[in-house]
């Protein structure tokens, strides 16, 4: 299963979700009782998506580290301010938001089954693969790093 890891850029995967989201809201049928609120809580996951996705990579850019997920060994800089106070995967976590929001948006509870299957994916196939590389390039400094902050939130 190794070959599975890093191999899957995580923003394809994201587009690939949300795509079976839409089958299943056509193959569903929305929930009406989620009128009054859908909009709202569409929008502030949505916000909070971009928030987090946005705010890793100007973090990932002013360290002039790569964003690049398919090559964690590349990193040039530990970046552990900013989201990353918060979250070790703040984009990943911005896209699990934003799958989130467009469940909500077209009325399908249960397609969040999908977003959860996606952060799983992507804590198996994606983050531990990432966190060995990143334990091997910046070694001590990452293990305490790993102690302060959780992996999602």
């Amino acid at each position: 299963m190794k070959k599975l890891e890093c191999k899957v850029p995580p923003l394809l995967l994201m587009v690939i979700v949300a795509g079976l989201i839409a089958l299943v809201h056509l193959l569903g049928t929305p929930f009406a009782a989620m009128e009054f609120y859908r909009l709202p809580v569409t929008g502030v996951l949505l916000a909070l998506g971009v928030l987090f996705c946005v705010s890793a990579v100007v973090s990932f850019r002013r360290a002039q580290t790569t964003v690049n997920p398919m090559h964690p060994e590349e990193s040039s800089q530990l970046v552990t301010s900013g989201v990353f106070r918060l979250t070790r995967n703040p984009m990943y976590l911005g896209f699990c938001f934003i799958l989130a929001s467009w469940a909500m948006f077209l009325a399908v509870p249960p397609a969040l089954l999908l977003v959860v299957l996606f952060a799983l994916y992507l804590t198996r196939w994606q983050i531990m693969p990432e966190e060995r590389a990143l334990i091997s390039t910046f070694g001590e400094d990452y293990l305490v790093y790993l102690t302060q902050v959780k992996r999602w939130l």
